[in-house]
């Protein structure tokens, strides 16, 4: 059905066609799927079981209008955001490029949202029906990127099952300087000083960039474990890997998702489960439109999968596909269990 009407959709501007989804989510218009049971890919993460592991990063639902839609069309978990403490317009349009023949993305919207009081109001009118995360980020134009996040943790630490540290976002200026030894212990020291100033344990995840070397991944690695943070996201997009790509659209500055760079997501993957030795769960994210696809990143190190861009291309019903599919595979090869291949790449 998608694949009939996509040439109809791309007709429009990416993100026009965004706000045309919203819309249709908002409204019921878009099928909801049967929930059925995938008994090999149920897991569990803070505690919570789910009945799958794909999830919806953010990026799509910036402003808290549609998660409950997004969990009918059979999403294991949702992720909003990001929001700011400030309601903020982003950047100057068009700021979503469309790669057809590379099947991605190129975005810089930057962190547009309606802001953490609007925000904070809708999610307590209209509680999320599954495991449910919020992406938190500092204002552009903000005097101290980490009161921002400490405000943004403070705002919704009662209305989430977790917390997304975006510090790895290539279209907020410097946002990536965090990634910096100094700069993150800062930031994650604030944050476990907040959580403990709150008498909350809500998880903290952090999100990393792709375009890291390996000397930042042992580093981050080791700020991670000295903080215990549970689980980290990886990766964001990527302002590089332009070397591959086909289409003219290849030119715009932003964050670079999709296809290309599943490869690039996978080995750092790897690289920073290798590090922290499964002491830390790996959401995997970069390139996932089929079973196959998000198989690769679980057998790198993820324990979960997120997807955005998949879903522009394979449309709303990409997550119970890759779901059978994927319980499928795992029955095929024996496996009861996701844990039991988690980093099981040779």
């Amino acid at each position: 059905m998608f694949g009939k009407i996509r040439p109809f959709i791309f007709k429009f501007d990416p993100e026009t066609a965004h706000n045309l989804a919203i819309q249709a989510l908002k409204f019921n218009l878009m099928p909801r799927n049967q929930k059925q049971n995938f008994k090999h890919i149920e897991t569990e993460i803070f505690n919570k079981k789910i009945p799958n592991p794909i999830g919806l990063a953010a990026g799509f639902d910036k402003d808290a209008e549609v998660y409950n839609s997004i969990f009918r069309l059979g999403f294991g978990f949702v992720e909003v955001g990001t929001i700011t403490p400030l309601k903020q317009s982003g950047n100057p349009k068009p700021r979503v490029f469309r790669l057809e023949e590379d099947e991605a993305l190129i975005n810089r919207l930057g962190f547009n949202n309606s802001g953490a009081d609007l925000i904070q109001s809708r999610i307590r009118l209209n509680p999320p029906k599954g495991l449910f995360g919020i992406n938190i980020g500092p204002n552009k134009d903000t005097k101290d990127r980490i009161n921002d996040y400490l405000i943004g943790l403070r705002k919704f630490y009662e209305l989430a099952d977790y917390l997304t540290i975006n510090i790895s976002s290539p279209n907020t200026e410097n946002l990536r300087s965090f990634h910096n030894e100094s700069e993150l212990n800062d930031l994650l020291q604030a944050i476990e000083q907040e959580k403990a100033s709150l008498k909350t344990s809500i998880p903290t995840v952090l999100k990393i960039s792709p375009d890291i070397n390996d000397q930042e991944i042992e580093k981050i690695s080791k700020l991670i474990l000295k903080y215990n943070i549970p689980a980290i996201i990886v990766s964001n997009t990527s302002d590089r890997t332009r070397d591959v790509l086909k289409n003219i659209n290849k030119l715009e500055k932003g964050g670079l998702s999709g296809k290309p760079i599943a490869k690039k997501s996978n080995l750092i993957i790897n690289k920073f489960f290798k590090n922290l030795e499964k002491k830390v769960k790996i959401i995997g994210v970069g390139g996932v439109d089929s079973a196959d696809s998000a198989y690769d990143k679980i057998i790198n190190g993820a324990s979960l999968i997120q997807l955005y861009t998949g879903m522009v291309y394979r449309g709303p019903g990409i997550a119970k596909k890759i779901s059978e599919d994927l319980n499928n595979i795992f029955k095929k090869q024996g496996v009861t269990n996701i844990s039991e291949i988690v980093g099981s790449k040779k």
